[in-house]
């Protein structure tokens, strides 16, 4: 960590062509607040924000922070979409925890059940690519699907393919949490595999949760707990994209029913139909 007390400098090391590898010293703020007030906000007679999916707890008191906004009039206004007609959030309660050994094989098991429920026509998203590749070991040529893989060939490439293929299923991560956009039936079940916590060993958010506790905060329900809200409502917010699609949104995480943090998850995401029971779900598609 560098004595300037506002930036953190870490070694990143990248493989490059013929076997080489390349280290790259990397460099970013701890805190943008103070600087895209100076640089930007300062310099404005006024500013209009607005996001789908920023919002934590039914304000933007995290938002504002984060961009350095001590003075801001907010508004959050309801989604014109009918979140318990055109869809259900269903929760499994009985799977392990996340980070127990037992999880990927007994949610394995969960997501083929889903999967079969849906028809295929899903996206499963995880938080860590070697679960990601592990999940779809698990389940390829379990199901009758198309099980597509990110990384198997480039993003566009992948998301034309499942538009173009009946009851394809796409396991993906980082990248395909947000900016995508799949209309209709093709996209009917969106499956999570845990809450998005920021991996704790970032060098970046290693630094703001030490920045955080050390001004006498609590990092995890300042920082960490808002930013998985955030990555968690725009994960889920592929599956509705218009007014006439349908469809299931599955976490396989059940501490958000468990942990007292898990209100904060639930208060944030659409006002979805929730349903701890597999058999909802079942109902649902077999209603669409």
């Amino acid at each position: 960590e560098s004595e300037q007390r506002n930036t953190v400098f870490w070694l990143e090391r990248r493989r490059g062509g013929r076997d080489r590898s390349h280290v790259f010293l990397q460099a970013t703020p701890i805190d943008v607040g103070p600087i895209l007030k100076a640089a930007l906000f300062d310099n404005l007679e006024s500013a209009v924000l607005t996001s789908a999916t920023l919002a934590v707890g039914g304000n933007f008191e995290y938002m504002r922070g984060r961009l350095g906004l001590d003075h801001a009039r907010e508004l959050v206004l309801p989604s014109h979409f009918d979140y318990q007609k055109q869809s259900v959030f269903y929760v499994p309660p009985d799977l392990p925890d996340p980070r127990t050994p037992q999880f990927v094989a007994a949610a394995a098991e969960r997501v083929k059940q889903l999967l079969e429920i849906s028809r295929g026509r899903a996206f499963v998203l995880f938080t860590s690519y070697a679960q990601m590749r592990e999940m779809h070991r698990r389940l390829l040529g379990e199901l009758g699907f198309p099980l597509l893989l990110q990384g198997d060939a480039p993003k566009s490439t992948l998301l034309e393919e499942f538009r173009l293929t009946p009851n394809a299923v796409l396991f993906a991560a980082s990248s395909f949490w947000q900016g995508v956009d799949v209309q209709g039936e093709q996209l009917s079940c969106v499956i999570i595999d845990r809450m998005p916590f920021a991996v704790p060993t970032d060098p970046v958010v290693a630094a703001r949760v030490r920045a955080i506790d050390a001004e006498g905060g609590n990092a995890f329900f300042d920082y960490q707990v808002p930013s998985a809200v955030i990555t968690l409502k725009q994960g889920f917010g592929r599956l509705i994209r218009s007014l006439h699609d349908r469809g299931v949104v599955t976490l396989l995480d059940n501490r958000i029913l468990k942990k007292a943090y898990g209100k904060t998850f639930v208060e944030s995401l659409p006002h979805y139909r929730r349903t701890t029971d597999i058999r909802v779900v079942q109902e649902f598609f077999d209603n669409i």
